[in-house]
């Protein structure tokens, strides 16, 4: 969807039934095509309005706030004011600080933030129930379909890869099904990236959207930031532990890389499949760094 989209007439009345005189509407989605949010304002009372782009999405994302009004502070995370089915709307306080992601900041305050994110997802983690086994199967069941995705992958780019990034693509397929009883399992938020976090230098670490909640391994929350961050900023990645408050198991650190490894093959095939420039450096990228990091 692209910014500045208007705000749906019936989506706009339901705001208006909820805070009334409203005077001031602006679209702020994400610049991809499913996102869809405004920010509404009566005077100086502000709101977020969200058109979920499934059902399961506004399904998650209502449990997940449920979740979040009980682990989290009130200025750590938004709460939900209202919310229609019909619309698949929702409708949501408004949070101090700013998004992470792009944010400038020194080193020293940046290895704090990566260290408030560690200690605010280890809270979350740590109010999850046990994983049934109805959990444990769903669990498998991604593994596998994670292998079956890779293989797939690597059919597509073996051209594109060195000896080490295609064996290392390999034991992806190989071994994660594998390793899916051994990890430990949690009720995920499922998109803890820098785009979700808040920071306010008064108020400390926020954090939104939870349209990817729902139960599955713990360490799967940290794998676009050891793609995308922690390659080059091991500081941050020990920071963000630190807070977290426990290091990971072997087998944990093992399937971290396998799937890193598994996203940046499909950044590459899928790179390779739109002739997207971007995607395929960003494959390479990520693998390189995977493959390094077994030698």
């Amino acid at each position: 969807m692209s910014q500045n989209a208007p705000i749906p007439p019936d989506l706009l009345r339901w705001a208006a039934d909820h805070l009334s005189g409203v005077d001031q509407v602006t679209d702020v989605s994400w610049p991809r095509g499913d996102s869809r949010v405004w920010r509404v304002s009566a005077g100086a009372e502000v709101a977020f309005v969200k058109i979920s782009p499934s059902t399961r999405d506004y399904e998650r994302e209502i449990c997940g706030y449920a979740y979040a009004a009980r682990v989290l502070a009130l200025h750590e995370t938004p709460r939900l004011l209202a919310a229609d089915p019909g619309l698949q709307a929702i409708m949501t306080s408004p949070l101090p600080g700013r998004v992470v992601r792009h944010l400038p900041l020194q080193p020293e305050e940046e290895r704090h933030v990566h260290e408030l994110a560690g200690r605010l997802l280890r809270r979350w983690h740590d109010h999850s129930g046990p994983a049934s086994e109805r959990d444990r199967e769903a669990i498998r069941t991604s593994m596998a379909d994670h292998a079956t995705e890779v293989a797939a992958c690597l059919e597509n780019t073996t051209g594109h890869l060195d000896d080490a990034q295609r064996a290392l693509v390999a034991c992806v397929a190989r071994e994660l099904p594998e390793l899916a009883d051994g990890l430990p399992a949690v009720y995920q938020h499922g998109d803890y990236s820098t785009r979700n976090w808040l920071w306010d230098r008064d108020h400390g670490h926020g954090l939104i959207d939870f349209a990817m909640s729902g139960n599955g391994i713990a360490v799967e929350e940290f794998v676009w930031l050891c793609a995308a961050v922690w390659a080059t900023r091991p500081d941050l990645k020990a920071a963000y532990l630190a807070g977290y408050g426990r290091m990971l198991s072997d087998t944990e650190e093992r399937a971290l890389r396998l799937l890193v490894t598994r996203l940046g093959v499909s950044y590459l095939s899928t790179g390779i499949t739109k002739r997207d420039s971007v995607l395929v450096e960003r494959g390479h990228l990520v693998l390189t760094r995977m493959a390094h990091e077994y030698q």
